[in-house]
Formats: C-alpha cells, structure tokens, sequence
C-alpha cells in the first residue's frame, strides 16, 4: 500500500510567497509525502482542495468567512493559524500584553516588557504628559496597527519635545532602552525554537544636554535596520559587534516560547528581545510578529517540512487535542534536550528529522 500523502493548500500575498515558497522547500516536503499546493485566490476556497491543512497569512472579512465556510465543510481541516489568534497580534498595545501574562521562573534572568502608553490625540501629548506616564525621553512612536503592512512599520525615535509634534494618532509611545545595539530574533516554528542575533540600533546618551543637540527624532522603518546617516560611522559599527553579545539563556528562551505558545494559541511566530543595559540580564519583549521570514533562518526548509510532518502525522500529545478547524491549541515544544516537564513524553522522531543539535538553539 502507497504511502499517504498530505496536502498543505498555501495562501500568501505574492511577497511573502516569493520569500516563503522556495522550491527547495517544496521538493524537501514532497520527499516526506507532503504536497504544497497553492490556493487559488480567484476562486472560491470551499471549491479547492480537499487540503489536510491549510496555511495562510492573508487579513479580512472575507477571507476569514472563506476559512470558517471551509473548515464547515471539512471538520478535520488544520487552519495555521486561526484568524481570531492572529488578530490580536495586530495590535501593538494587546500585543505585549500577551507577554505580561507569563510567569517565568529563571536564576540566571528576568524579562517584562518596556513601559508604554497609547495615544489617540496628538493634542494631549507634551513632555508632561510622558513624565505622567512613567517615560522619557528618547521615547519610540510606533503605529499601534502592526499588520505587516509599510505603514505598519513606520517608526521614529524622538529624542525631544520638538519631535512630539510629528505624531500622527493613534500610536504607541514605547520607552527606549539602550541595549547594546543587538536584538535577539527568536523563531517559534511549533516545537521549534531559534534565536539569532540582529544589529539593532545605538545606544543613547540621554542626558538632557546630549538630547537637545540631537534632532527632534529619527524615522527607522524597522527597529533592527538603521536609517541614519550614522550608520556610516565607525564608532556605531563597534557599538553593534554582535559576536560579543552572548545570547539569553536556552532554558529561558524556551519558557518565553512555551508561554507565548499558550497565550497567543499560534504555531507561527517570532519575538524581539533586547537585554535592558540598566539591569543585568534582565530582557525586555519589544514585538511579536505573525508567520515572519521564516526563509532568513538557516535550514528553514529542514525545520518547516519537520512541523509539517508533526501536524500532519500527529505525532505529539498536544496535535491529539486539537480543535477542529483550528491550530490554537498548546503543544510542547522541544528544544534541544531541555526546557520541557518530566510530565511530557519524548517527542516520537520522524524519518526527515535533522541531528538533535540542529534542534537547539544557536546562531
């Protein structure tokens, strides 16, 4: 008897699918029995497949009737992810919040989430109002939208009063933090967790007398990618020598994965941390972003095709308990050989899956 094979239906906007859609993750996951098949956005998605799963990364009304007409129709679908999951991640203040709700016992480190406020009328926003709300100056304006799209990303770094005024509502003021110039990337790929390190932005004199030559802000469209004429600077590439910038301990970024895992009920994210200079190893969750680039990771076809694999096959506990339709259950993550209860089970190992050291987290 044949082998089953599964079917992944895909709908990406033409971008993510150039970045995501590699055909050397697609011959990779046809070797393991599982087809990646493009969803038709022409037509109606109740009118394709039947899919084993179906994997997304599109927004609205319509689409998300099409997902709940088609998981109707086929009660075993898996949706990654579910939309109502998703959504909440769209907002920069809910966002964070969802990292609030952790508790994460670690000796060795402590993380929380930078001070922030929200703001829908520019007209109240004044140095006052900043001291009132527990921050100074330099502070970053970011749209409290985070949908992925360019004005999504659209942020600046005021360094004074003067830079208040170029605010447009509603939008999140978020204290900075100097953190040595490195961002810490971390992939959630179900069970999977990697972290690599990213330049980030300088850190900032922010002595009154320092912030008052400065201009009245700094627009950078991404936090890790600098849009400065600094970046021609000598001294700002020594401030970013990431091979310096040890990374947060194993155990806790597992803990941090596992419980964003929970709370955000999503299979496909990332997170962005940053170590808090002010305070030892103590690290800060700056974003959350939905199915990110995942193709910048090393091995990324190896680490999807191996998540597929698992879904597909059910393989672990935490697939059993799925709900129809959804993929907004909890499953355990395994990481290397640790991070996980002495309650969970070794996770059963598929034909496609890498050495146990590709599985940690490394750069």
């Amino acid at each position: 008897m044949a082998e089953r094979r599964f079917g992944v239906g895909y709908a990406l906007a033409p971008k993510k699918q150039a970045s995501f859609i590699q055909v050397s993750l697609v011959n990779l996951a046809k070797e393991g029995g599982i087809d990646l098949v493009k969803i038709d956005m022409d037509k109606p998605l109740i009118e394709q497949g039947p899919f084993d799963c179906v994997l997304h990364k599109l927004y609205g009304e319509g689409w998300k009737r099409q997902l709940e007409e088609y998981a109707l129709k086929y009660p075993n679908v898996l949706i990654i992810d579910s939309p109502e999951a998703i959504e909440r991640l769209h907002n920069r203040i809910s966002m964070l919040q969802v990292a609030t709700e952790l508790e994460i016992k670690c000796d060795s480190a402590s993380f929380g989430i930078p001070k922030q406020t929200v703001v829908y009328d520019a007209k109240i926003v004044s140095a006052s109002y900043l001291e009132s709300e527990g921050l100074k100056f330099p502070v970053i304006a970011k749209p409290l939208v985070a949908d992925g799209s360019a004005k999504s990303h659209k942020m600046l770094l005021v360094f004074n009063k003067d830079g208040l005024s170029k605010l447009k509502p509603p939008i999140v003021l978020q204290e900075f933090v100097n953190h040595g110039a490195v961002i810490f990337k971390v992939y959630v790929v179900g069970d999977y967790v990697k972290c690599v390190k990213r330049k980030s932005l300088p850190d900032v004199n922010a002595t009154e007398e320092n912030l008052g030559k400065l201009e009245s802000y700094m627009s950078f469209s991404q936090v890790s990618n600098l849009n400065t004429c600094e970046k021609n600077d000598d001294k700002y590439y020594k401030l970013m020598n990431l091979d310096d910038a040890e990374l947060p301990p194993l155990i806790f970024l597992t803990d941090i994965a596992r419980g964003l895992r929970r709370a955000t009920k999503l299979y496909l994210f990332n997170f962005d941390l940053i170590r808090d200079n002010r305070v030892g190893n103590r690290y800060l969750v700056i974003d959350i972003n939905y199915f990110p680039g995942y193709a910048k990771m090393p091995n990324y076809e190896c680490v999807m095709t191996d998540f597929f694999w698992d879904v597909l096959n059910k393989n672990d506990k935490g697939f059993e308990s799925l709900q129809k339709g959804s993929c907004g259950k909890e499953v355990r993550m395994l990481v290397g050989n640790k991070g996980y209860g002495e309650e969970e089970a070794t996770l059963p190992v598929s034909p496609l899956k890498r050495e146990e050291k590709e599985n940690t987290i490394q750069v």
